[in-house]
């Protein structure tokens, strides 16, 4: 498979996951929502019977006012006076009573735009539910293949460590074989650590019963309460059986100078959060077997610090190679220093044998050679004498037969 589409698979796939997460988000705020709508219906009630209560209470005290001022109406009439005075006790009355039907009908107003706004924004959540619900469980039914999971959980352990700043080839290497004493192994990565050690890693995905448990509502109760309890239960037994499959392969045997220990690495926080949560003592006992539970956050932060101990263990390396070559400086410089020491002990003998040369020069040679100028060249050599004989030629014929005859 390309990598380009086990990234875009590994992407849907975490995607489905988070579309899960929050579909149980989801339905936990519109759960909420729906508590809240209620407790506001409740509240809203409670002011409209208050209101009506008053209202009535309002109501009774003008009938009584009403029979009060009628009887004391009938009474002033029985004593002759007119009945303008009457209308005119009863007209603040009559204005209060328009008043309090005034703010009745407003707060039934309030009521019934607030019931209207409560029952769209329900509306609209329900909706999005739906959507979500939908696009979930057709993610969730293709996380459903062993293969799928697997990929995405390689795709993921490669996302962690690039973000770490580790190469391949060079600080990790994966699908490595891995030959020990439980057989044949191949783990989804090694790592290499400074030192020439190795740990592996290995990136497989128990979380069938997590998915399940995901589509059930986390304020669910009876039934479907339990169930989700009970999926939660399965996930984490799971997550033990992994953990005794990794623990029985014994990678850390099978590679030279590994911590004996492997890296079971789960993509996803909510995996292990959920499986913690369920069984608290599932990480000591995942210690016990040797390995250690790996979140996207977990691993990262010991990549990166496995980044850091590559650069530290550079620097002691360079910082070593400078140390040998000081050393190997410093022993050429004294080998140095014994070649000039001796060329300054050929340089004085030289000095002094030229002192010598000049000091004998002017001592001794220079005054003969003075005294020999003096001399007078006309007393020490005389002129030679004239030689006026010549030689005689030969005469006899025996001699003279083979001799070339004279021009």
């Amino acid at each position: 498979m390309s990598p380009v589409l086990a990234l875009l698979l590994g992407l849907v796939v975490g995607a489905a996951l988070g579309l899960l997460v929050g579909l149980a988000l989801l339905r936990a705020r519109v759960a909420a929502a729906s508590s809240t709508a209620d407790a506001l219906r409740e509240r809203l009630d409670a002011e409209g019977a208050l209101h009506e209560r008053q209202l009535e209470q309002q109501e009774q005290r003008i009938d009584e006012l009403h029979d009060r001022l009628i009887a004391s109406a009938e009474a002033e009439n029985r004593r002759g006076s007119s009945d303008g005075r009457v209308l005119t006790a009863l007209s603040p009355v009559a204005e209060s009573l328009r008043a309090v039907q005034a703010k009745v009908a407003e707060l039934e107003q309030q009521r019934l735009r607030q019931h209207g706004e409560l029952s769209e924004q329900l509306r609209a959540a329900a909706e999005s539910e739906e959507r979500l619900r939908s696009t979930a469980e057709t993610l969730a039914a293709a996380l459903k293949s062993n293969s799928t999971r697997g990929l995405w959980g390689e795709t993921q352990l490669r996302n962690v460590v690039q973000a770490a700043g580790l190469l391949e080839r060079v600080d990790f290497d994966v699908q490595t074989s891995i030959r020990s004493d439980a057989g044949a192994g191949r783990p989804d990565m090694v790592i290499h650590l400074p030192g020439g050690k190795d740990i592996a890693v290995d990136a497989k995905v128990p979380f069938a019963a997590y998915l399940e448990a995901s589509s059930i509502p986390v304020t669910a109760t009876g039934a479907e309460g339990a169930r989700r309890t009970e999926l939660l239960r399965d996930h984490v037994r799971a997550v033990r059986a992994h953990i005794d499959t990794l623990a029985g392969k014994t990678y850390w045997a099978g590679l030279d100078s590994s911590p004996e220990l492997t890296i079971a690495f789960i993509p996803s926080e909510s995996l292990v959060s959920s499986a913690l949560e369920a069984d608290p003592s599932i990480m000591d006992y995942a210690f016990q077997k040797r390995i250690a539970l790996a979140s996207p956050v977990t691993l990262w932060s010991v990549l990166k610090t496995i980044a850091f101990s590559w650069q530290q263990d550079v620097v002691t390396q360079e910082a070593k190679q400078l140390f040998d070559l000081s050393r190997e400086l410093y022993g050429r410089i004294s080998t140095l220093a014994t070649h000039v020491d001796k060329l300054g002990r050929s340089l004085r003998g030289s000095v002094a044998d030229y002192n010598r040369f000049v000091g004998s020069l002017e001592r001794q040679v220079l005054p003969s050679a003075r005294r020999l100028s003096m001399l007078d060249e006309a007393t020490v050599l005389q002129s030679p004498a004239t030689i006026d004989d010549v030689p005689r030629d030969l005469a006899a014929v025996e001699l003279t037969a083979q001799l070339e005859p004279r021009d």
